[in-house]
C-alpha cells in the first residue's frame, strides 16, 4: 500500500514510517520543514509538504494514497481545547478525501477516553462522546464517528499517557525536569493512581497491523496496563538521587502546574480486544525498565 502519514517526522509518526517501509509499504510523509523532508527521504519515504492548518494540503496527500495514518497533533497544552478542535477539522478533511472508497483512515486519540469513569479499566469497546466525557480530545473521536456514519472506513488508535523510547519529549521528561527543578520527586496522595504506557516501536507495529486489517475499529496501543504513579516518582527520585515525597491534592497544582490533572489521573487501560483482533502483542521493554536502562536521565 501507499500510505499518507501525517506527523511523519514526529516521535510516533517517524516510528510508524519506518515500520511501514520495513513491511514493504510505500509512505508519503507530511512535513512542514525542509529538515523534515530530508529526514523522510533518508528513511525511504516520499515527501508531501503541508500543515494541519492547510486542509487542502491534507486532502491532497490523502487523495494520492491507498490509506491514511493521522498521527500529527499540535502539542501546545496551553491551548489544548483549541488544538483538539483543530484536530476535529483535520479528521473531517482527511475523511472527505476518502469518500466513496474503502481506503482506511486511522485517527489518533487517547486511552483516557476509553473508560466510563475514572478508575475503570479503559477498553476498546467504550464509545467516547461529549456526553460521556468532558475531555477535549473527544473531538477527534466524534469526528471519526461522524466520518464512519458517512461510510468512511475509519479506525481510532488510542495511545496511553506515556509512549516511551529514546527521544521522548512527553510527560515523563516533563516530570523528570520538574523533579530536577524542585529537588524532590513527588507523587500525589498515596500515588496509587495508575498510568498505562507503551513503547514507541510497539505503537508503530499496531498502527501497521490495524492498517493492514483494514476494518473500522478502535484499538488500544497499551503495553503496561497500569503503573502506580508512585513507582514512576520513585524511579525518577532514584536516578536523580533526590527525595521521593507524597504531596496532597491541594499542594499538587503549585508543584506540578498544568500537568497536575494528567499526573493525578487514574487511567488503567487494556489492549485485550486489540490483541485478539490483530494478533498484536507489546514485545519491547516497559516504562519502568526504560527508565532504568534508557537515556531519560541523560536528556536535559
Amino acid at each position: 500500500m501507499r500510505v499518507f502519514v501525517t506527523g511523519a517526522t514526529g516521535f510516533v509518526g517517524s516510528a510508524v514510517v519506518k515500520e511501514l517501509i520495513n513491511a514493504g509499504h510505500q509512505v508519503l510523509g507530511m512535513t512542514r520543514s525542509e529538515k523534515g523532508a530530508e529526514d523522510l527521504r533518508a528513511a525511504g519515504a516520499d515527501v508531501h509538504h503541508g500543515t494541519l492548518e492547510d486542509l487542502d494540503s491534507l486532502r491532497s496527500g490523502a487523495l494520492q494514497c491507498d490509506g491514511v495514518i493521522h498521527t500529527a497533533f499540535i502539542h501546545d497544552f496551553s491551548d489544548f481545547k483549541k488544538n483538539c478542535e483543530t484536530d476535529r477539522g483535520v479528521v473531517a478533511a482527511l475523511a472527505s478525501a476518502l469518500a466513496g472508497t474503502d481506503k482506511p483512515l486511522i485517527v489518533t486519540s487517547g486511552t483516557v477516553l476509553g473508560a466510563a469513569k475514572p478508575g475503570d479499566v479503559a477498553t476498546e469497546d467504550f464509545v467516547a462522546t461529549s456526553e460521556t466525557t468532558h475531555h477535549p480530545r473527544v473531538a477527534s473521536e466524534e469526528a471519526a464517528a461522524l466520518a464512519k456514519q458517512q461510510g468512511i472506513n475509519v479506525s481510532i488508535m488510542r495511545l496511553p499517557p506515556s509512549v516511551h523510547d529514546r527521544g521522548d519529549h512527553g510527560f515523563i521528561p516533563m516530570l523528570i525536569n520538574l523533579a530536577r527543578e524542585k529537588g524532590i520527586s513527588a507523587y500525589i496522595g498515596e500515588g496509587a493512581n495508575r498510568w498505562p504506557a507503551v513503547h514507541r516501536l510497539d505503537v508503530a507495529s499496531l498502527y501497521r497491523l490495524a492498517l493492514e486489517k483494514g476494518i473500522s475499529a478502535t484499538y488500544h496501543a497499551v503495553g503496561d496496563t497500569e503503573i502506580p504513579t508512585r513507582e514512576i516518582a520513585e524511579s525518577i527520585g532514584k536516578h536523580l538521587n533526590i527525595p521521593v515525597k507524597s504531596i496532597s491534592a491541594e499542594e499538587a497544582p503549585e508543584h506540578f502546574g498544568w500537568i497536575t490533572d494528567f499526573f493525578a489521573g487514574d487511567f488503567p487501560a487494556s489492549a485485550k480486544i486489540s490483541q485478539e483482533r490483530t494478533g498484536w502483542k507489546a514485545t519491547h521493554i516497559g516504562l519502568l525498565e526504560d527508565l532504568e536502562t534508557g537515556d531519560y536521565f541523560d536528556q536535559k
